[in-house]
């Protein structure tokens, strides 16, 4: 903990290692998210391209692996 004395103010610093844990809310009960159009295109591209990009290491996997016979 360090106390930062500047023109007669004082502030108390607090490491966040050494702060209070604050309580964790419970998600049960929140109902769905409203997410507009561009937002939910958004994560329909990015799942897309991370089961694409998931797809292309497989494939690579498979290739060295002698799977495809070249």
């Amino acid at each position: 903990m360090a106390i930062i004395i500047k023109e007669h103010e004082m502030f108390e610093l607090v490491h966040p290692l050494d702060d209070m844990p604050e309580e964790k809310h419970s998600p049960e009960g929140l109902g769905l998210m409203h997410m507009t159009t561009r937002v939910r295109f958004s994560l329909i591209a990015l799942r897309t391209y991370l089961i694409l990009m998931g797809l292309l290491v497989l494939y690579s996997v498979l290739g060295q692996a002698g799977v495809f016979g070249h």
